[in-house]
């Protein structure tokens, strides 16, 4: 007889999840503050969109350690850490006097969304048979990518009728309720790291290089896309990354374990995973900016344009985590990144014609692509490895999402940065292309 989900695991899955939603969707509000920020603060678009860029940055590094993290710790113990740093990264936001005080508090609750993912992906892999593990997969990619595309709504109401400080009320109570339920709930012992030490050095060369990447895509807003800076920085992120790929292959510690990149089904699911991330992240990040500053919207109306999407999104992503289970991942994949690519062809297409309306209709097709194949990807990937990689593929998946919407936050900026954000096309050729890419994956 197959094993079933408790309601106990269900309830521990729910409170991660809650706690990584929370941690997105503050992060996707505070792109429709970035006007008011602006204003408020004095301070220039290059600066403001560190918010969204450092914080996905340090998602990612902290998320690429969770491979020994969650072998040496006990779920609970993890948990429990996480909610208390998101809870005190909250408050110190809501009473921040200056814009570096609201950086602090929103690096420590990336701590927190860094570590709540992937235990709320081990949670389901190591509790939910396979026969159902499309479905799970498919609600928490629900709640992984529902967050982005609800922020700005969320934000942008909150700042039209308040304060962008509101933000941040509003998630206390919600931080409170999963605190209780994780506590209660969540249960289990460290799976053991084998004697394997934590890698330090890994860990430092791999934000060194993510972090180059973004400092090289921020010289291409701040100085020109041919300019001696941006060249610079090229060159210290291939060399940085150089450096990485010669200390793997010698090294006898490992963030996680780098075979799993050898399965080559396993690789094109992360392309197609951090494909879809990518402009899924992005386009959260530039639309809203793109209907203030060149339609004229308030911060309400730019946040609800996206509203129709996410839930709609939000109904597709179970009904193909369902097909996944009886199908297999080739419709679904095929036709997310089918979806993905039309959505993207028209965003190019329309140019001048896009408004509010286009706008909104046009993410609805996006969030149809993203969110049909996006918890697939991963739910696909976690059958190509044996039990003992799980934590290792959980942590990379977890990890490139992550880049992908830090990557992608930085590379939207650089082209907003260098080309006005008046010309009628939101980085749509940068765009495309990873569309493309991500579709490549689904193949």
């Amino acid at each position: 007889m197959e094993p079933t989900v408790s309601l106990r695991q269900k309830l521990a899955i729910v409170a991660c999840g809650l706690l990584s939603f929370t941690g997105i969707l503050v992060e996707t509000s505070m792109n429709v503050t970035f006007p008011t920020l602006i204003r408020e603060m004095q301070i220039t678009l290059d600066t403001v969109q560190w918010l969204a860029t450092a914080y996905l940055l340090l998602v990612t590094i902290v998320m690429s350690t969770t491979a020994y993290v969650l072998k040496r710790f006990a779920p609970k113990r993890v948990f429990l850490f996480a909610v208390t740093i998101c809870l005190l990264g909250g408050l110190l936001c809501l009473v921040a006097p200056n814009f570096a005080v609201l950086l602090v508090g929103r690096l420590m609750q990336a701590v927190a969304t860094g570590l709540a993912t992937p235990l709320m992906f081990q949670l389901i892999f190591s509790a939910v048979p396979p026969s159902k593990l499309g479905i799970y997969t498919g609600f928490a990619s629900v709640i992984v990518s529902l967050a982005p595309a609800l922020g700005p709504t969320y934000g942008g109401v909150l700042t039209s009728l308040w304060s962008w400080r509101a933000i941040f009320v509003g998630i206390l109570p919600l931080i409170a309720i999963v605190a209780l339920l994780g506590s209660v709930c969540i249960q289990g012992q460290p799976q053991g790291v084998g004697g394997r030490k934590f890698d330090l050095v890994g860990v430092g060369l791999l934000a060194a290089t993510f972090t180059s990447l973004l400092f090289t895509f921020n010289a291409a807003g701040g100085h020109g896309w041919l300019s001696a800076a941006f060249g610079g920085w090229l060159v210290v992120s291939v060399v940085i990354a150089l450096v990485l790929v010669a200390y793997a292959r010698r090294s006898s510690r490992r963030i996680f374990d780098y075979a799993v990149l050898k399965l080559p089904v396993l690789r094109w699911r992360l392309v197609n995973y951090f494909g879809l991330q990518f402009i899924n992240i992005g386009l959260s990040f530039v639309l809203p900016l793109y209907a203030q500053n060149v339609l004229g919207a308030s911060a309400s109306a730019a946040g609800l344009m996206l509203l129709p999407g996410a839930l709609i999104g939000a109904l597709v992503a179970p009904i193909a985590g369902g097909v996944y289970d009886r199908r297999g991942p080739v419709l679904t994949l095929a036709f997310s990144g089918s979806m993905a690519a039309v959505a993207m062809a028209l965003f190019l297409g329309f140019g001048q014609a896009l408004s509010v309306a286009v706008i909104a209709g046009l993410f609805i097709v996006l969030r149809l692509g993203f969110n049909s194949g996006f918890g697939v990807a991963i739910s696909d990937a976690s059958t190509q490895v044996a039990v003992s990689q799980k934590a290792d593929q959980n942590a990379l998946f977890s990890m490139m999402q992550q880049y992908a919407g830090s990557i992608g936050t930085g590379v939207m900026s650089a082209v907003i940065s260098a080309r006005a954000l008046t010309q009628p096309r939101p980085a749509g050729h940068v765009s495309i292309l990873l569309c493309c890419w991500a579709w490549l994956g689904s193949s």
